[in-house]
């Protein structure tokens, strides 16, 4: 099932995390609340039953913080990505001894690109967009392996934001969580929606752990839809990790 979770794989951010990628204005992430903010997300994972495990930061690549964006795992395998942004080439590389010790090891092949951000699983299946991190071959290789490992795939173009996940979130196997670009997309039409408000949309990056949703804080809009609903929450404030293009979902790597 989607959403069920032993092991989450987190990295601390380092000094250099205002430094890395971003397509965010305004003031720089403040270093010390994201420490703060990264050690309550440790804590709702762990509160939910996840055993975590914190790498140290990693020298010289300010986005390695957005761990989830360097491996796709499932039961069976964990594929080893070749991150879309050559600046992020490197991180991969310090992810798979860990993952080596949970999961056999495969790997994106160049030219493929592949960026975790960009793979939603949704029961057995898996969503992989393309997009400016993810190519076509990237999206044929990982879709490869996973068929050979008893999983179902499809891919779809990414739209706005910077990957799949920026705009949708597996709320469990039947119902998705979507931004209005997204309801009427053909590759979704097998899943019921829950349509995020226009405004509201860096809400659609929400994460569910273990049978409890945890969801952005400053969304009004998206936590009465999903209180309606009867998901249990839990709020969490990631302004930092906004600032840099990241969000909930890019903050683990989860198994």
């Amino acid at each position: 099932m989607s959403g069920e979770f032993k092991t989450a794989i987190v990295r601390r951010p380092g000094p250099d995390f205002g430094t890395g990628l971003t397509t965010a204005t305004g003031e720089p992430p403040d270093f010390e609340k994201a420490l703060e903010q990264h050690r309550a997300y440790i804590e709702a994972l762990a509160r939910l039953g996840v055993d975590v495990v914190e790498l140290d930061a990693l020298s010289r690549f300010p986005d390695a913080y957005f761990v989830e964006d360097t491996a796709v795992v499932c039961e069976t395998v964990a594929v080893v990505t070749r991150p879309g942004a050559e600046e992020r080439r490197g991180e991969e590389e310090s992810i798979e001894p860990v993952l080596a010790r949970f999961r056999p090891i495969e790997r994106i092949g160049s030219p493929g690109t592949v960026d975790g951000g960009d793979v939603l699983e949704v029961g057995d299946h898996f969503l992989i967009g393309v997009s400016d991190r993810t190519n076509e071959e990237g999206a044929g290789q990982l879709g490869e392996i996973l068929s050979r490992h008893g999983k179902t795939w499809s891919a779809m173009a990414v739209g706005s934001g910077l990957h799949l996940k920026s705009s949708l979130a597996a709320l469990d196997d039947e119902t998705l969580l979507v931004t209005p670009e997204y309801v009427n997309r053909q590759e979704l039409k097998a899943w019921e929606k829950v349509v995020v408000e226009t405004g509201e949309e860096y809400a659609a990056n929400t994460l569910a752990v273990n049978g409890t949703l945890l969801v952005p804080a400053g969304y009004p809009g998206v936590l009465r839809k999903l209180e309606a609903r009867g998901f249990p929450l839990v709020v969490l404030d990631v302004s930092e990790a906004r600032r840099m293009d990241g969000g909930l979902s890019c903050m683990s790597l989860r198994f």
